[in-house]
């Protein structure tokens, strides 16, 4: 199981209070672990499904805190969850045998990698009648473009947390590789996204499979690892840059878009002249013996009123079009989590990049170990 956190709205405010002393990795290290989410409130969708149990295997601070206690009001079942830190990470734990998951939240190109390996199963859409929520932009994507193992769950982006009133306005990926900023530059401990940033600041797609461009982007990479404090996951990242340890730190836009919101100084970028565009889904392993039940869990999640207080609480965008007029008025005004058709069209969705994963993986492996 991953490490857990404290929530992430609590752990901000904190910091910007200055009320925690030392620094934000030694407090995270502390936390205890946890496999369950608590807290109160209501929910859509499901039925009642008796005293059985759903294990939910996600990304950590990714529900809202009503999210689980609603789906047992709603259903009668009990729900627990536990947390991975990386897409590679959740494939080598259904790999091996899964671990008794009944869902999961893998980002878009492991979807691909996953329904390839059978380690998903084909969802019963008869059984998810809130699917007709789903925007038709979030319908039909590149990784499962039949919508047969996966609904979407959140989306967001990949840019930049940086103090705007040290540096000024950030508008591309080279303050993250620039030598001015040593020792104030946290990068994502991911291979696709920090390798795709490299990758997106020489202009190259974040899926390619060209041996010289992945060189390069190696290459730059291991130019920069002098510069960075370290490899984290975003939710560490955010807290190191709210705290004022850093001036840069490689984010998802959920903690990006809170942290901004928490602190003025700072503000959240979408870089160009490319970023990522990701969507994280549900999906149920081919293991799961209580399929009814999984489905109810992801149909609760697809329900207007849950899937507006999953996006308030996360502060990520929703595809879940009944939801937008339960989205707090704040957070739609937000251009970053909202963005113009401008910046849409400049984002790129990271794919399954078949055999060269591999090279992907070796790459990033060899930069860490430079």
């Amino acid at each position: 199981m991953g490490k857990a956190r404290i929530s992430r709205r609590r752990f901000i405010r904190l910091a910007g209070a200055g009320a925690i002393a030392g620094s934000t990795l030694s407090v995270l290290s502390c936390q205890a672990n946890t496999s369950a989410n608590s807290g109160g409130g209501n929910g859509d969708g499901g039925s009642n499904s008796g005293g059985n149990k759903l294990n939910l295997y996600n990304w950590s601070d990714y529900v809202a805190e009503s999210t689980l206690p609603g789906f047992e009001k709603k259903t009668g079942a009990k729900a627990t969850q536990d947390f991975f830190g990386s897409n590679e990470e959740l494939l080598a734990k259904l790999q091996a045998g899964g671990a008794g998951y009944d869902v999961i939240v893998p980002s878009d190109y492991m979807v691909a990698i996953m329904a390839k390996s059978d380690v998903i199963q084909k969802l019963d859409f008869s059984k998810l009648p809130n699917f007709d929520n789903i925007g038709k932009d979030f319908k039909g994507l590149p990784y499962d473009p039949e919508n047969e193992y996966s609904v979407p769950y959140q989306w967001g982006t990949t840019g930049i947390l940086y103090n705007k009133k040290k540096l000024g306005t950030i508008e591309n990926w080279e303050p993250l590789f620039d030598p001015q900023y040593e020792g104030q530059i946290a990068m994502i401990d991911d291979v696709r996204e920090t390798l795709g940033a490299a990758l997106m600041k020489q202009g190259y797609s974040i899926n390619t499979t060209d041996p010289a461009k992945l060189e390069e982007a190696k290459q730059e990479l291991i130019k920069q690892k002098p510069l960075i404090r370290g490899y984290f996951d975003s939710t560490e990242n955010a807290p190191l840059v709210a705290n004022g340890d850093i001036l840069l730190g490689h984010v998802f836009s959920g903690e990006g878009i809170l942290t901004a919101i928490e602190n003025e100084d700072l503000e959240y970028a979408i870089p160009s002249p490319a970023a990522t565009r990701w969507t994280d889904n549900m999906c149920i392993p081919s293991s799961v013996e209580n399929v009814d039940l999984a489905h109810e869990f992801i149909n609760y999640i697809l329900a207007k009123k849950p899937g507006a207080e999953l996006t308030n609480y996360t502060y990520y965008s929703t595809p879940n079009e009944a939801a937008l007029p339960l989205i707090e008025d704040e957070l739609k005004q937000i251009p970053q989590w909202n963005p113009p058709a401008e910046v849409l069209n400049r984002l790129q969705i990271i794919q399954d990049v078949g055999e060269t994963t591999r090279d992907y993986e070796r790459i990033f492996t060899e930069v860490k170990s430079a």
